[in-house]
């Protein structure tokens, strides 16, 4: 685990609560002790899920396959999902077909 980052409880929508690694971005902050909401990750991952979904289906490929990797960080003692590198050292990776 990178020094600059750390575990904290999160809950998710059905209640129960998990752990996940953040890295703290802006100022530093005691983040470790209290519980924060997954909602704030789970509507980034819609957001960007409905906005490939929207030009996918305009373009129509026969085949669609989208790859994104999510980093969580806290900022301002809130939970926050960054677009991260991924392979291809690319943020968001997008494989259309036609025939």
């Amino acid at each position: 685990m990178d020094s600059r980052t750390e575990i904290i409880t999160v809950t998710v929508a059905d209640g129960k609560q998990i752990k996940v690694e953040v890295t703290p971005i802006g100022s530093e902050e005691d983040v470790s002790n209290s519980i924060q909401s997954f909602e704030q990750v789970t509507g980034a991952i819609e957001g960007i899920a409905k906005s490939v979904l929207g030009t996918i289906e305009r373009i129509k490929p026969k085949k669609a396959v989208v790859e994104f990797g999510l980093e969580l960080a806290t900022e301002s003692g809130q939970l926050t999902a960054l677009l991260v590198k991924g392979s291809g050292k690319a943020n968001l990776k997008i494989s259309l077909e036609w025939s």
